[in-house]
Order: C-alpha cells, then sequence, then structure tokens
C-alpha cells in the first residue's frame, strides 16, 4: 500500500548497480546516506535478473563493481542483459535486452506499493535503466506507472541495446542530476557525458574519482543544493 508524502522530506526511490542488489547498494552509499538523511528517505529495491557467476577471476570488467570486493554470488541481480546467455556488458552493441520488461514490472509495482515517490536515484546499469523509464515516462506522463518528479543518475550512460534506441529520441523535462568520475574505468565519463542532450533540466557533477557516488564536501554541497531545489518544489505543490 502506497504511504502518505512526508512535505518535510523527500521520499527516493533507489536502483542498484549490476552485480549488486538493494542491500549491497545500500551499504555501499552509507557516506551518501549520512549527507542527505535530514532532507531524503531512501527506499532501495532489488533487480529480479540474477547474474550467473563470473567465470574463473573475479572482479571482471562487465560488473558495477569490479572495482570493489565482489558481492556473494547468490546475490548478484541486474536489470537486463545485452546477451542471450545472460551476460551484461555496458559496452555492448546487441538486440538483446533479456531480462528489461520484468524490470519495468518490479519498479512499477514498487513505485505503486511503496509510494508515492519524489524521485529516483540509480547507479551505474541502474541510471542507464532509469534513463529508459524517464524517457516511457516522458512519453505518457499522466497514465505512466513510472510517477516522480526528479531523477539522480549517477555513472549513467546510454544503452546500446537496439530495443531501446528509440526512447533516446524523446527529450525528459524532469531535473536531473548527473554524477560522474574523470577517472571512472567500468563507466568511462565519455559515455556518461552521452546522456546529457537527452535531459533538458539538468545539473552536472563531476568528480575527479572512480565508479562510485562520491561523498566528499564538494559534492555535498551539489547535492544538498539539488535535493533543497526539489523540496521547495514539493512544498509549492502541497
Amino acid at each position: 500500500m502506497a504511504g502518505v508524502a512526508d512535505a518535510t522530506k523527500l521520499k527516493i526511490l533507489c536502483l542498484h548497480g549490476y552485480r549488486q542488489n538493494a542491500q549491497t547498494f545500500r551499504e555501499r552509499t552509507g557516506a551518501f546516506r549520512k549527507i542527505i538523511k535530514s532532507r531524503a528517505e531512501l527506499v532501495f529495491v532489488t533487480a529480479p535478473n540474477r547474474v550467473p557467476p563470473l567465470p574463473g577471476e573475479e572482479g571482471d570488467k562487465s560488473a558495477d563493481t569490479a572495482t570493489d570486493t565482489p558481492e556473494k554470488q547468490a546475490d548478484q541481480m541486474g536489470w537486463w542483459f545485452s546477451r542471450k546467455d545472460d551476460y551484461y556488458m555496458a559496452q555492448d552493441y546487441t538486440d538483446c535486452c533479456k531480462g528489461y520488461k520484468e524490470s519495468l514490472d518490479v519498479v512499477a509495482q514498487a513505485i505503486k506499493e511503496q509510494g508515492p515517490f519524489d524521485g529516483v536515484l540509480a547507479f551505474s546499469q541502474g541510471a542507464a535503466f532509469l534513463s529508459l523509464i524517464c524517457a516511457l515516462r516522458e512519453q505518457n506522463p499522466s497514465d505512466s506507472p513510472f510517477q516522480f518528479d526528479f531523477v539522480i543518475l549517477v555513472a549513467g550512460f546510454k544503452s546500446r541495446q537496439s530495443p531501446h534506441q528509440d526512447l533516446y529520441s524523446t527529450k525528459v523535462s524532469l531535473p536531473s542530476l548527473h554524477v560522474f568520475g574523470d577517472t571512472d574505468k567500468v563507466i568511462q565519463k565519455e559515455m556518461s557525458e552521452e546522456l546529457l542532450p537527452c535531459y533538458t533540466d539538468k545539473v552536472i557533477l563531476q568528480h575527479p574519482g572512480g565508479h562510485f557516488i562520491p561523498a566528499s564536501g564538494p559534492q555535498k554541497k551539489a547535492y544538498t543544493q539539488f535535493l533543497d531545489q526539489m523540496l521547495e518544489r514539493k512544498k509549492s505543490r502541497t
């Protein structure tokens, strides 16, 4: 059942990266959560597609966690696969997006049962998935099951699967904060920059680090300013 909105805080749905899940993503956002705890409540959801174990060595570059300690294999999930053998790499140009529709259903259900949500925060493959959801919402804003008022995309990028390409012709008017790192080796900053023209009301937070949600002083100011603006918008509507 949907909850009652709190006008003093933002309620944000969180979508994890590839080879993560709701719990591991929550654990990796501790510093970020501390920064925004007076402004927002975060709700984490797990993707429906189980990722097979890596063959042989740890730290495969297809994983969003490639620069981190790998998660328990049984807990690794993804939003879709770029190959029919349940494999995903952000750089793949393929016709396959196995599991994508199931993931749309999971997010729509989370919004219906745990919302309403003011915004959505997403990381890496989750952010690429969120960019597709934004375009779907933009095409049918009043009747879409994806109802929210802003997005935060960390290490986002354009999906390179052919069934998704038409969605990038849709300009997204929702306020958006785009966060990406200069030294990200998993999702290169150029891939994140490719998403920017799709958004008309955007703030860009570029940081010197890699594949993670940055939470030091300069980033703290950017987050709080963006969320304060979203809080003001929320209050003006209530």
